[in-house]
């Protein structure tokens, strides 16, 4: 039986499960990203995300020195970009000492180059790249249906808002909404529920793409307060916080919190390998 030294962290109470691997040398299958996001019987986290080298991800084509954020889905799927998990990721990178905190850090994904800064209140912005409205959609959960807006914010999504006689809490979130047309999101879509509290405040809920209802989504956030419209600034209130975004500029700006929590060692079950 082998093992692997972890870190565990949250931003607005959407965790993960953190694993430096500057050479890339860890063979991370997505049967070791269940077990490690398994509740139960693993660490328990909604998703993976591993530090890599730029240099050492043959997909990726910018500069090597750059640290690459690796984010896996709990069910072990492979994603473009994670919102939350760049703030947790650039925590964790400054707390270990592999990032100065005092300047603005580059990071490569798989939606682009990223930028994160770290304020002086202790939160975290990170650069979200542009994001693209697209066409209105519907979406179905249960018996119910809304109209949505397509809108990518490097990944996936589908916003809806409530009517004014519906509840964000009265929402049952446990099955994973539908969207038609399905072609126009091929590889599935993470679908966001939204509330106006105010010009420029909303509340919301989310359920992700592989992973299920999740108590935040960085780029649901943004992707919600794009469709909303009306304000280049938004406050989202999520069930594990807030957030806030800047869409002034030329592309969106995601401000929050990002703690780690844990840090230990983790023994792979000998089926895995």
């Amino acid at each position: 039986m082998s093992s692997i030294s972890f870190a565990k962290g949250h931003g607005t109470r959407n965790d993960f499960v953190l694993l430096l691997d500057p050479s890339g040398e860890l063979e991370l299958s997505a049967a070791h990203v269940r077990f490690l996001c398994d509740r139960r019987a693993g660490v328990g986290a909604d998703g993976i995300l591993r530090a890599v080298r730029a240099e050492a991800v043959p997909e990726w084509d910018g500069p090597g020195d750059q640290w690459f954020m690796d984010y896996r889905n709990a069910d072990g799927s492979i994603a473009e970009m994670c919102g939350n998990g760049l703030r947790v990721f650039l925590r964790y990178l400054a707390e270990q000492g592999l990032v100065d905190s005092a300047e603005r850090v580059p990071v490569a994904t798989r939606a682009g180059a990223r930028t994160g800064w770290f304020l002086p209140d202790g939160r975290v912005a990170v650069t979200m790249g542009r994001v693209q409205l697209g066409e209105q959609v519907e979406v179905r959960l249960g018996e119910h249906s809304w109209p949505a807006r397509a809108v990518s914010v490097g990944n996936p999504h589908a916003v809806s808002a409530l009517r004014s006689d519906e509840s964000l809490s009265e929402l049952d979130l446990q099955s994973a909404p539908i969207a038609a047309p399905a072609e126009v999101f091929p590889a599935g879509a993470n679908f966001e529920f939204v509330v106006s509290s105010g010009p420029g405040e909303i509340s919301m809920r989310v359920h992700e793409r592989g992973v299920g209802e999740t108590a935040s989504c960085g780029t649901g956030v943004v992707a919600a307060a794009a469709a909303a419209g009306g304000s280049e600034h938004c406050r989202v209130r999520v069930r594990g916080g807030e957030l806030e975004v800047d869409l002034s500029g030329d592309e969106a700006v995601l401000i929050g919190p990002a703690v780690i929590v844990a840090h230990g060692v983790v023994d792979w079950p000998d089926e895995l390998g």
